[in-house]
């Protein structure tokens, strides 16, 4: 199957029924948690520049490569305020959330920052989202010079953390089309192919099955699966490699990321010795996760399962992270992460063995923390699956 087969074969089959869509309570239920959060934090407010915090908080996807500032400010004495210029607050207004906003426009030629300033305490501590230009963030200094900023990951790292039923729901969809796109990889031929075919085949497949955006398709064969992040290149896949598949993207608005680990043609005993460790080690790790724990738990009892069996140096990443509105986000499943597992909270759960110059190994679930554990939002076998 080449990727444009990949594309069309299934087109939909197997896909989840589209979740309901979110309202403008539902975004201003957010962004009164956020000011709640803020203020618990000891914190003035939250500013919060184009960028997944945005989305997450509005419904308003501005521009990402926009120079001209806009802004959503939240504070405790006032309603959610949008600055935005005036060319693109008619898109602003369409938004789901923009029935629980104030919109503030300004015109080019016109300082934004003073626009931006007296919405803000002249010498408040605010919560920034991370990916604010420094331009305005200076700009906003100069105009207050008395207020100060941290960035939300370290201020308010719960932000996003803390999944409602909906965006669970959402979630799940998200990793059942992922599951149906590892179900239909495992049909196409592997040996003879370079691995940028089968990334092809991936990312076809992801968006047969209602993807909007894909973000990654790593195809890590042979001693190219040692390589945690390897992109897909030009190798031809051999029949003996062992093969890593990890690949996600953006349904229904949030986030799919799951890893198997394929065999073309039957695998040697060491091979399937050290699948079953990794397999081993990610059972324990999902079956570890129940609220009140902490993050760094659930690292230890993967870490425990593979340095166990003499594999411990070649575990060389974080047993997971969060995903939302994007497939990367804290919180992180790692040493020296304390934050307690609530309910709601969704990470991926992917221990792996990385054996420089021969293969690697790793299998990865999204996981959400429920009232008395976890359930896992990829449902897949786990087993070593032959393929051709």
């Amino acid at each position: 199957m080449t990727g444009s087969d990949a594309s069309t074969a299934h087109p939909g089959a197997g896909a989840p029924a589209h979740p309901a869509p979110f309202t403008a309570d539902d975004y201003r239920a957010r962004m009164d948690r956020a000011v709640r959060d803020a203020v618990g934090a000891g914190l003035a407010g939250v500013l919060v520049a184009p960028g997944p915090d945005m989305v997450w908080l509005t419904g308003y996807r501005p521009p990402a490569d926009t120079e001209r500032l806009t802004l959503l400010v939240l504070t405790p004495d006032a309603e959610p305020v949008l600055v935005v210029p005036k060319l693109e607050a008619p898109d602003a207004e369409k938004a789901v959330g923009a029935p629980a906003l104030t919109l503030r426009d300004w015109t080019d030629g016109v300082d934004p920052y003073g626009v931006t300033a007296p919405a803000l305490a002249p010498n408040g501590r605010y919560g920034i989202s991370d990916n604010t230009w420094a331009l305005h963030l200076i700009g906003l200094q100069d105009a207050l010079p008395g207020t100060s900023y941290a960035p939300l990951t370290n201020a308010l790292p719960m932000l996003r953390a803390v999944k409602d039923a909906r965006e669970v729901e959402r979630l799940a969809a998200a990793g059942a089309a992922a599951d149906a796109t590892y179900e239909e990889i495992k049909k196409v031929p592997f040996a003879g192919r370079r691995e940028t075919e089968v990334a092809a085949d991936l990312a076809g497949l992801l968006r047969g099955f209602g993807h909007s955006q894909v973000d990654f398709t790593v195809v890590g064969s042979g001693p190219n699966g040692a390589n945690p992040h390897h992109e897909a290149g030009t190798r031809v896949i051999e029949n003996g490699d062992m093969v890593v598949l990890d690949f996600g993207g953006l349904c229904e608005g949030y986030g799919s990321d799951t890893s198997r680990t394929v065999h073309v043609g039957e695998p040697t005993e060491e091979e399937r010795r050290v699948h079953e460790l990794v397999r081993a080690a990610q059972r324990a790790a999902c079956e570890a996760v129940r609220p009140g724990i902490a993050c760094q738990d659930v690292d230890r009892v993967a870490r425990a399962v593979i340095t166990d069996a003499g594999y411990g140096e070649h575990f060389i990443h974080r047993t997971g992270h969060g995903i939302g509105v994007t497939t990367h986000e804290p919180p992180y499943m790692v040493e020296g992460e304390e934050l307690p597992l609530v309910p709601g909270m969704c990470f991926s759960v992917e221990p792996g063995i990385y054996l420089p110059g021969r293969f690697g190994v790793r299998i990865e679930d999204i996981v959400t923390v429920t009232e008395t554990g976890g359930r896992r939002l990829n449902t897949t076998e786990r087993e070593l699956a032959v393929v051709g």
